[in-house]
This record gives C-alpha cells, sequence and structure tokens, in this order.
C-alpha cells in the first residue's frame, strides 16, 4: 500500500502543511506528553495524553507528505498509525506496538477497560520515542515546515 493507494480508496485527503500549523501541532504534542507524566493524573487521562501525542506526531508525517487523513472514515487513527512506515520510515516492529496502544485506547474509551500503569509507562515511552523522531524527521526531510514564514 502506499500513500496514493490510501488517497485513491478515500482513507486520506491531500493536504497542504503550514509552518504555522505543523509548530501549532508539534507544541500541542509536546504539551500532551508532559501532560501524560503528571503523577497526580489517572492512569486513564495519562494514558490519552500520551496516546494523543503519538497521534498528533503521526498527523505531522502524513501532513508533511501532503496528506492529512479522513476523520469522516472509519479507522482514521489505524491508518495514521499504519501509515508511518511510508510517511516517517518506522520499521514495523514499533508500529505493531503503536496499534496496540491503539487497541487499548478503543476499549478504554468505548467499552471502559482499565488502563494499568504498566501500559501507561509503554504509551508514554513510544510517545516520547515517536515525538523525538517526528523532530528529527521534520528537520532532516521537512525543515521549510519548522520555519515560520507566514
Amino acid at each position: 500500500m502506499t500513500l496514493a493507494n490510501l488517497l485513491a480508496i478515500h482513507r486520506l485527503l491531500a493536504f497542504s502543511a503550514t509552518p504555522t500549523g505543523v509548530q501549532r501541532l508539534l507544541t500541542a504534542a509536546t504539551r500532551n506528553l508532559a501532560d501524560a507524566k503528571i503523577a497526580q493524573l489517572s492512569a486513564e487521562n495519562r494514558f490519552d495524553a500520551a496516546y494523543k501525542c503519538i497521534m498528533q506526531c503521526a498527523m505531522l508525517g502524513l501532513w508533511a507528505n501532503g496528506y492529512r487523513t479522513s476523520t469522516s472514515q472509519p479507522g482514521h487513527h489505524q491508518t495514521a498509525l499504519q501509515a508511518l512506515p511510508l510517511t516517517m520510515g518506522l520499521p514495523n516492529n514499533v508500529i505493531i506496538v503503536l496499534d496496540a496502544l491503539r487497541k487499548q485506547r478503543h476499549l478504554n474509551d468505548y467499552e471502559g477497560g482499565p488502563i494499568s500503569d504498566g501500559v501507561v509507562s509503554e504509551c508514554i515511552t513510544q510517545a516520547e520515542g515517536l515525538l523525538a523522531h517526528t523532530h528529527r524527521f521534520l528537520q532532516t526531510r521537512f525543515p521549510d515546515l519548522l520555519v515560520n514564514r507566514e
């Protein structure tokens, strides 16, 4: 599957990222990661914040490549995560872990499934790694998106 294939089947939409938009999303991802580390929050809220950081990074990968998910389509989180090897070159073993976290989020949000401290810790670890990777990716491949020209 390519990004063009995902566009053709309406899983992705064409999108032109701006430096301002990219900076806002990077700032939000960084803030969500910091929130995930607040020990006084419940495990569920810490997990949600870390997961949100992961999704924001996945969106940045798509944005940089000229796409965004079609949020009107079911499965847009799965699409964004599974596109990471195409957008930012992440290895499949990382995608497997991120997808497991996506499934855990779904269970928690829609069925009230509990979130253990171990899952929170793993989600934070993955969010930290992906945010660092996203910064390096943008600096290396799309530095013009990091310069505010608007």
